[in-house]
């Protein structure tokens, strides 16, 4: 038997090294980052204007429903759990991971469903993007976090569709999970600034 030629040797061990984090979610990380960094800007402009008022929020505005939203924060939270037990039965037994992520998309859509509901409440009782600086700022920074939980469902729909039909990879569902985290995580620091 002839020895194998050194080209024969390069195309069986490849030089490159193997990538510290999948193409996926390393483009997810990215994206999260860059989305950080607006969400930063528009809580320091937030921040800024809140301290320069003389009242906050304004008088004749009304108050937003803290309680009501913090039940909708613990669905949320919740569903970040359910998504967390899904990724781990995903590791284990792929198809175990089905019912976990529905849950997390039940409790993510009661979330938005909540939140819109809370919209339409507020807009009745006269906040509205033009009321104030107050109504604006509260639907430029809670409307686009809704954006972002809109967009988080639907990825974790297309992870469960492609679960259903055994072609979820796991880098994608990492990505995908790493979106939802970030939506999830973001929610408590927007309560915590704009409702408290």
């Amino acid at each position: 038997m002839a020895p194998r030629s050194t080209a024969s040797l390069r195309i069986l061990t490849d030089p490159r090294p193997a990538p510290i984090l999948p193409s996926p979610v390393m483009g997810m990380l990215i994206f999260v980052i860059a989305e950080v960094m607006m969400f930063a800007g528009l809580i320091s402009a937030f921040s800024i204007v809140k301290a320069g008022a003389l009242g906050w929020p304004p008088p004749g505005q009304p108050r937003l429903p803290v309680e009501a939203t913090a039940f909708n924060t613990a669905m949320l939270i919740a569903s970040a759990g359910a998504l967390w037990s899904s990724r781990r039965s995903f590791a284990q037994q792929r198809q175990a991971a089905k019912r976990p992520l529905q849950l997390a998309i039940g409790l993510g859509a009661f979330f938005v469903c909540f939140q819109g509901y809370e919209w339409i409440a507020l807009i009745r009782h006269g906040l509205t993007l033009t009321s104030s600086t107050y109504g604006s700022f509260f639907y430029l920074i809670v409307g686009m976090h809704g954006l972002h939980a809109l967009a988080g469902l639907a990825v974790l729909v297309r992870a469960l569709l492609k679960l259903t039909l055994r072609v979820l990879a796991p880098s994608s569902f990492a990505a995908t999970a790493l979106f939802w985290y970030f939506v999830v995580a973001l929610w408590p620091v927007l309560y915590a600034l704009v409702y408290l």
